[in-house]
């Protein structure tokens, strides 16, 4: 069997073993849908049809880009790339997620990203796409958004910093990434190397239950809805089985009623289910693409990705060729 081929097996196959699984998103829920996603600055996001968050990390160990980015010029080398392929916004991080990763004091990583995010917005080229500070820290978040970022990508869901996210949230017209994690990355591991699967009695119900009460909280604390995207975490403290449920699954999360984003780019499982061995984050891009082109069909809409053009390319193929999306 070809790695495609397994590819789909794998994923049908849950078919079978979950409770709720069409397999493709009725027409009428993908028309309900929430279809711009709001940000700062007066920007927004189409939700409407796949949209690409373009990862670029000044960290000297992220688990695919670690050390890429970590000057100004490489950075804007790396967003024009980007702009060119049509990303929608960029995701600038300054402290690794993998699992495993030590954590970054703010201070450190206001270093990392605050000059590139500056040297963005004083470019007129890059007027037009939003940028987004992927940190779990509220002073961090509020350094970006002070030097031009958009939107903040909160990996914790609120559990890191939650008081003073809540408080910069609702101060600002900033976007909101709101993420579901087992725990936190120092004490995980990667998806295919668990010994033992992490114990969820529904890992999608599990998730859409903490995404439904903290988006109550956010509603809580004066947030738009409509500023707020999902992230069901996938490799965050997920087995690989688990990551395609949720993957499978995603009209179940769809019920919250804002878009979702998919965040599988390169990661362990997506190695394992499309090479069926251990890989590096080299040998993914493939699996990427199957794995983000049926996530697509399960409903995601926003993707976040190191392959911009490759990714952009497989997901406009997919929304042009398969009726079903057409809202």
């Amino acid at each position: 069997m070809g790695w495609f081929a397994q590819v789909i097996s794998e994923y049908q196959s849950l078919k079978g073993r979950t409770p709720r699984a069409p397999f493709f998103i009725p027409n009428q829920l993908l028309r309900s849908a929430v279809h711009r996603w709001q940000l700062a600055n007066s920007r927004s996001v189409s939700a409407g049809e796949p949209a690409l968050m373009a990862i670029l990390n000044t960290t000297p160990d992220s688990f695919s880009d670690g050390g890429k980015h970590n000057s100004i010029e490489s950075a804007l080398r790396a967003a024009s790339r980007f702009l060119e392929d049509a990303a929608a916004i960029i995701d600038i991080g300054g402290e690794s997620t993998r699992p495993g990763a030590h954590v970054v004091e703010p201070a450190e990583q206001i270093r990392r990203t605050l000059p590139i995010i500056t040297a963005l917005r004083a470019r007129r080229e890059f007027d037009h796409i939003a940028i987004s500070i992927d940190t779990t820290r509220a002073d961090v978040a509020a350094a970006a958004l002070s030097a031009g970022a958009d939107a903040i990508n909160d990996v914790s869901g609120l559990s890191d910093d939650r008081d003073a996210m809540l408080a910069l949230l609702a101060r600002t017209q900033a976007g909101y990434v709101l993420m579901h994690r087992l725990r936190a990355p120092a004490s995980d591991q990667f998806s295919d190397q668990y010994q033992h699967s992490p114990v969820y009695a529904d890992v999608v119900l599990t998730v859409k239950d903490f995404l439904r009460r903290t988006l109550a909280d956010l509603a809580t604390a004066g947030i738009a809805q409509g500023r707020v995207v999902l992230d069901p975490g996938l490799g965050f403290g997920k087995s690989v089985e688990q990551n395609l449920a949720l993957i499978h699954r995603t009209g179940e999360l769809l019920d919250l009623g804002r878009p979702i984003l998919s965040g599988l780019s390169r990661k362990s499982f997506v190695g394992r289910i499309s090479l069926g061995r251990d890989s590096d984050p080299s040998e993914r891009l493939e699996g990427t693409l199957a794995l983000s082109t049926l996530h697509l069909e399960a409903g995601a809409r926003l993707f976040r990705v190191h392959d911009v053009g490759p990714v952009s390319r497989a997901l406009r193929a997919a929304w042009a060729t398969i009726p079903i999306f057409r809202p």
